[in-house]
């Protein structure tokens, strides 16, 4: 045998080989490749697309917190503004029921000065007639007795 025989055997069963290859082996191969290819593109931009998201979502968390720490601000502001008033609406109504009952202890001590004055009127007047009978020496008429305490309750 001859060896050039040999390589040209063996280079033309290497080109139909390759052209074999080429045209039922390479394409599957390549279409595999390229499926892949874009599958690990799609994974990779749904990986970022996921970022993104997750990064909006942050902002939004951190945004959503900030707007709940100023409400709940405010409603500490409003809670401490509503008890100073409470707090001032109930001095104004202890100075007010002190002095109605300041007036009210002003009335009844009045009512009582009256009263003791008229006890004490009553018991001169009865001294009185007590002493002007033991003067006199004869009893006193109770009806003219009234009036002259009256008359002299009015001059006093």
């Amino acid at each position: 045998m001859n060896i050039n025989a040999t390589i040209i055997g063996q280079a033309i069963a290497f080109v139909i080989f390759i052209a074999f290859c080429m045209k039922y082996v390479w394409p599957p191969i390549m279409q595999a490749l390229e499926e892949r290819k874009k599958k690990i593109a799609d994974s990779f931009e749904a990986a970022n697309q996921a970022a993104r998201e997750l990064e909006l979502a942050e902002e939004k968390a951190a945004q959503t917190l900030r707007e709940s720490k100023e409400h709940a601000a405010q409603i500490i502001e409003q809670a401490n503004k509503r008890a100073n008033q409470l707090i001032d609406e109930s001095k104004e109504q202890a100075i007010a029921d002190g002095k109605r009952l300041r007036e009210a202890a002003q009335a009844e001590i009045e009512q009582d000065v009256v009263r003791a004055k008229e006890a004490l009127r009553a018991q001169v007047s009865a001294l009185a007639f007590a002493g002007a009978e033991k003067i006199l020496g004869a009893t006193i008429d109770e009806k003219a007795h009234s009036e002259i305490v009256e008359q002299l309750a009015k001059e006093l």
